[in-house]
C-alpha cells in the first residue's frame, strides 16, 4: 500500500493513494501517519475513503520521524568518482531533522552555497525496534521504503574539517516521499532501478542491487551501533552521476535549477532549487 501525508507545512494529513493515483483521506481514520497508526491505516479500505481533489502538496509521508541515519559510498562507481577508497563497512553520518523536507518543495541552498549537489536514495523506515539484529531478521524490522534525496553542499562537507553533517545537515536537505511504500507492495527492494535529472539532463542512473552493503547488512550493522526505534529513517547510499563526480568539471547545483528524481515504486519528486531564504521557525517534520 502507499501511504502518504498531504497539505501545507505543519497542516498535513493522513493519506493512502489508491489503485488510479488519487489520494484518499484517513483522517476520519487516524489523526496522523506514523508507525503508531500505520496498522489502523493500513486495515482501512481506500474505496471507502472520500477522495482528495486537485493536487494537494505532499509532506513528509510518516510523521514523529527519531532520527535520520544516512549511509555514504554504498555504491561502488560512486566512491571512486568521488576519489574516495571503497568502504570495508559501511560508513555512517547523521541527518538532522530539520533538513526534512517535503519531496516537491523548494531545495533552499545555504548562505554563500558554491557545491550544492544531488543524492538519490532508498530509504528505509523503521517499524520495530532494531538493536544488535541479526542480518536474516533484518528485513522484518521494516515499516516501509521511502525515496529520498541527500542534498549536499560538498565545499562544508570535505573542506570544512571532518564533520559530513556540516554540509548534509542543512534546512531542506532531505526530501522525503511522495509516499510510504509497504513491503508487501515494493517486492524486492534489493532490485529497484532509481534515476536523478537536473534541468531535464540524465544525471544518476542505478539500481539498489548495486549496493555494496545490502539493506539486511546495513540495518543490522547499524543496529550495533545506534539503537533504531520506531519511525526512524535510514538512508543508503546513491549511486554515480553527482555532480561533484562529474568530468571533466564537476557540476553544482545554483539557483534556478530544478532536481526530478524517482525509484521504481516509490514515486518521484521535484524540487526547484532557490537562494537562501529565512524558512521560519516551525518545523516540516
Amino acid at each position: 500500500m502507499k501511504l502518504c501525508r498531504y497539505g501545507q507545512p505543519g497542516q498535513e494529513k493522513p493519506g493512502i493513494v489508491d489503485a488510479d493515483g488519487a489520494i484518499r483521506d484517513l483522517s476520519g481514520v487516524i489523526d496522523d501517519l506514523s508507525v503508531a497508526t500505520l496498522a489502523q491505516a493500513l486495515a482501512a479500505d481506500p474505496a471507502s475513503l472520500p477522495v482528495v481533489d486537485g493536487t494537494p502538496r505532499y509532506g513528509v509521508p510518516i510523521k514523529g520521524i527519531g532520527k535520520i541515519v544516512a549511509i555514504g559510498l554504498n555504491y561502488r562507481d560512486h566512491a571512486i568518482e568521488s576519489g574516495l577508497p571503497i568502504p570495508t563497512e559501511p560508513m555512517m553520518f547523521m541527518k538532522p531533522l530539520s533538513s526534512l523536507s517535503g519531496p516537491n518543495d523548494d531545495v533552499v541552498l545555504p548562505r554563500g552555497s558554491t557545491h550544492g549537489d544531488w543524492e538519490v536514495e532508498l530509504g528505509v523506515i523503521i517499524g520495530k525496534t532494531c538493536r544488535y539484529v541479526a542480518e536474516d531478521e533484518a528485513l522484518d524490522k521494516v515499516a516501509g521504503y521511502v525515496l529520498a534525496n541527500d542534498v549536499s553542499e560538498r565545499f562544508n562537507q570535505k573542506q570544512r574539517g571532518s564533520q559530513w553533517s556540516k554540509g548534509k545537515g542543512h534546512d531542506t536537505f532531505c526530501p522525503v516521499g511522495p509516499w510510504l511504500v509497504t513491503p508487501d507492495e515494493i517486492g524486492d527492494a534489493q532490485d529497484l532501478d532509481m534515476h536523478l535529472d537536473v534541468n531535464g539532463a540524465r544525471m544518476q542512473t542505478g539500481n539498489t542491487k548495486t549496493m555494496i552493503f545490502d539493506l539486511k547488512q546495513l540495518i543490522s550493522y547499524v543496529s550495533e551501533y545506534i539503537t533504531l526505534y520506531p519511525g526512524d529513517l535510514l538512508i543508503t547510499g546513491t549511486p554515480p552521476g553527482v555532480g561533484e563526480g562529474k568530468k571533466p568539471e564537476s557540476i553544482f547545483l545554483k539557483a534556478g535549477d530544478v532536481m526530478e528524481l524517482g525509484i521504481a515504486g516509490l514515486g518521484t519528486q521535484r524540487q526547484s532549487v532557490v537562494e537562501w531564504r529565512h524558512l521560519g521557525e516551525g518545523s516540516i517534520a
